[in-house]
């Protein structure tokens, strides 16, 4: 056998995101680019703020010698520290350098803090729906995802939530504002959440940790605020990237970032610095940590997502679809008219509409759509979308 056993059975359940981009580039080829409306893929269609492009250029005509050495496993200091400096701006806790690692993305920084603080046979708790790599990710350090349902707007079901709590509980993993649905959960519920947590620590013995996933932190619609973990709870994390907010989702530059205030915090930061380098991402990337102080403060216009949303959303409501109004992130998740999401996904498929079954996310009965697309293919794609929901 070419592969592991393992591998091959991650390989069959593999993410229904790529397998709907693999068809779109298949049906693209096929029809032309065009006449195929792909929604499949969470991938900023903005480009990233002129700034950027500014800062880039400035940092690649700089001749100081060593800039593309290795540096400290934790990233360089003067971006820690912008990074500390900018985060204590909307946080309670003072944040400084020593709190900070960057990473290689969201997801480097998810693997990180996970190796860190995962014994074998640790169980993480995941509302859903959510991300479907995060059980990889887990699985990656001998961690054992523990999947629990939201209430049915999307939002923290808390007594799901202390029903899946066992002695092997280490983390709950929460993404606010959420993929696929695009909750953004509220102060209350974080605090209630911060509450039940605190509980259940002390009865256990052991913190039990939340880990805040937050790519999408900026791009939040209508005044909605996003809260702040580490306000609720000191036994929090925050992993996040530039890849959404920038449109940088190529360039691969986050970092995670620890409560001030977390119990034995400065061997936690010890052990997240030295799974950085084994997990072999050894830094960040040198060009990308140097540019990150310059852009703390800039984002792509979210009006403009915001624009598609609203488009979206307006098209879909006057066809009959059913779904939460997203408040933040780039994604919509319908209800199917039909049981069968898989089979609905197909029927929107042979109108060359590409989206993903919600069953790929644990949320069976929907589909997502990532209208981070231009607006001419969300305009497209309406007829299509209407067309599927008459036959239903």
């Amino acid at each position: 056998m070419p592969v592991s056993r393992k591998i091959l059975g991650s390989i069959e359940r593999s993410s229904w995101i790529r397998k709907m981009f693999e068809e779109g580039n298949e049906r693209k080829a096929k029809y032309g680019a065009e006449n195929v409306f792909d929604f499949s893929l969470g991938n900023p269609n903005l480009e990233p703020p002129v700034r950027f492009n500014q800062v880039l250029d400035e940092l690649i005509h700089d001749k100081t010698k060593g800039l593309h050495a290795y540096m400290p496993n934790a990233g360089f200091v003067q971006t820690r520290q912008a990074v500390a400096d900018y985060l204590t701006r909307f946080n309670a806790p003072k944040f400084s350098a020593d709190e900070i690692v960057m990473t290689v993305g969201a997801g480097g920084a998810l693997n990180v803090v996970l190796k860190t603080v995962l014994d074998p046979g640790d169980e993480v708790i995941i509302p859903r729906p959510y991300f479907v790599e995060y059980n990889y990710y887990i699985d990656n350090h001998q961690g054992v995802p523990r999947v629990v349902d939201t209430k049915a707007d999307f939002s923290l079901d808390l007594d799901a939530i202390a029903s899946a709590v066992t002695e092997n509980t280490r983390a709950i993993l929460i993404n606010s504002p959420n993929n696929p649905t695009g909750r953004v959960y509220r102060k209350k519920g974080m605090e209630e959440l911060a509450d039940l947590l605190s509980d259940y620590s002390k009865t256990l013995g052991h913190p039990i940790y939340l880990i805040s996933d937050e790519p999408y932190r900026k791009i939040i619609y209508d005044d909605i605020v996003v809260p702040s973990v580490f306000d609720a709870y000191k036994e929090s994390f925050v992993v996040t990237s530039f890849s959404k907010d920038l449109s940088l989702p190529g360039e691969r530059i986050g970092y995670a970032a620890t409560c001030p205030e977390m119990s034995d915090r400065k061997l936690i930061v010890e052990g997240m610095i030295l799974c950085n380098r084994i997990l072999g991402y050894v830094n960040a990337p040198a060009l990308m940590q140097r540019a990150i102080p310059h852009l703390l403060e800039e984002s792509v216009d979210v009006s403009l997502y915001q624009k598609k949303r609203d488009m979206l959303c307006e098209g879909l409501a006057s066809f009959g679809y059913q779904f939460i109004r997203p408040e933040g992130a780039f994604y919509l998740f319908p209800k199917t008219p039909i049981e069968d999401d898989v089979a609905f996904v197909n029927a929107l498929q042979a109108e060359n509409i590409l989206t993903v079954p919600g069953s790929g996310f644990g949320g069976p009965g929907h589909f997502r759509i990532a209208f981070c697309v231009s607006d001419e293919r969300i305009k497209g794609a309406l007829p299509g979308f209407e067309r599927v929901m008459k036959k239903y």
